[in-house]
């Protein structure tokens, strides 16, 4: 039951603050461009004002097309429910290996190209055909670049290798450094974000992630933002506690507040970090050709395999 609630308002946390690192990413874009820009919480009015709309459904979707909102919204944030926050989750639970998260961001890709299929309209299908193509690479370099702190340390939980890697001494982490930059780059095609997708744009021969949902409104279209927000936010909180577990907290020790308050303050601060980098690079870099964006993915293939046999020098 204890068990239960943990998951549940581990998964709350992650639903509920997701659209505010969107909102962060956002903010440093404009500052970098010289704007003021949307205040910080403006993620959360566009829901709410999308939550509000009436929707319009094509007449030659199916069911697929309905309930596929529904379901890439419950696989997204199921999927962050495995991953350590503040605390590891123990290394019985399901949800943390790393396969089964992997898996349950690839429902939520199946579903979502699914869909724009389904609608039928020409944008839809061809934005899914990208989508289908550059997933099955980037899934890839998901499970290339945690395969390697697998092997470090031997458990496929998320939370067992953050515990770990907690302990391991700075000059051994050179495999996890090198993972990853392969790890970052599938967070960027997996979230669609610049050099491989833009999420800002709505010029048809660009988009991918744009294109799939352009048939929906409304409520389902509000899922669909939501979810799209859950995996980035999921992605970056594995690349800040799984990959550099610092301030992650030892359920074996007293467990006090100020223990709390310097595992909050370290968590935000690596969260913040990696969302300086990407609005950075958005800032900064123009968005790939889709014939190279495979080359980007090859490359973090490349970065795992590099990391595996690091662990084994």
């Amino acid at each position: 039951m204890i068990l239960s609630l943990y998951y549940l308002a581990h998964v709350c946390f992650i639903v509920v603050l997701s659209p505010l690192l969107v909102g962060v990413i956002r903010k440093i874009k404009a500052w970098y461009q010289g704007r003021v820009g949307a205040r910080i919480l403006q993620p959360y009015a566009d829901l709410r004002k999308l939550f509000g709309k009436d929707e319009v459904l094509p007449e030659d979707a199916s069911w697929v097309f309905r309930y596929a909102p529904y379901i890439i919204f419950s696989s997204t944030a199921l999927a962050g429910a495995g991953v350590p926050i503040l605390v590891g989750v123990g290394s019985t639970a399901t949800l943390g290996n790393i396969f089964v998260f992997v898996y349950l961001l690839a429902i939520a890709t199946f579903f979502l190209a699914l869909a724009g299929i389904d609608s039928g309209s020409a944008f839809g299908g061809f934005g899914s055909s990208r989508e289908v193509s550059l997933s099955a690479i980037a899934e890839a370099v998901l499970l290339c670049s945690l395969i390697p702190l697998v092997v470090m340390v031997g458990s496929e939980n998320m939370g067992d290798i953050a515990t770990v890697l907690r302990h391991v001494p700075f000059a051994d982490l050179l495999p996890v450094f090198v993972a990853c930059i392969g790890f970052f780059i599938a967070l960027l095609a997996e979230a669609g974000r610049i050099p491989v997708d833009n999420p800002a744009t709505h010029l048809e021969l660009t988009m991918i992630h744009e294109a799939m949902i352009l048939e929906y409104s409304g409520k389902r279209l509000a899922l669909i933002e939501w979810a799209s927000a859950t995996k980035l936010f999921t992605l970056v909180l594995v690349a800040s506690s799984v990959f550099f577990p610092w301030g992650i907290i030892e359920l074996t020790q007293p467990v006090n507040s100020a223990a709390i308050g310097l595992g909050v303050l370290v968590l935000v601060g690596k969260i913040l970090v990696f969302a300086f980098i990407i609005a950075t690079i958005e800032s900064t870099i123009a968005k790939l050709r889709i014939f190279r964006v495979p080359r980007l993915l090859f490359t973090g293939l490349i970065a795992g395999a590099v990391a595996l046999a690091l662990t084994a020098i």
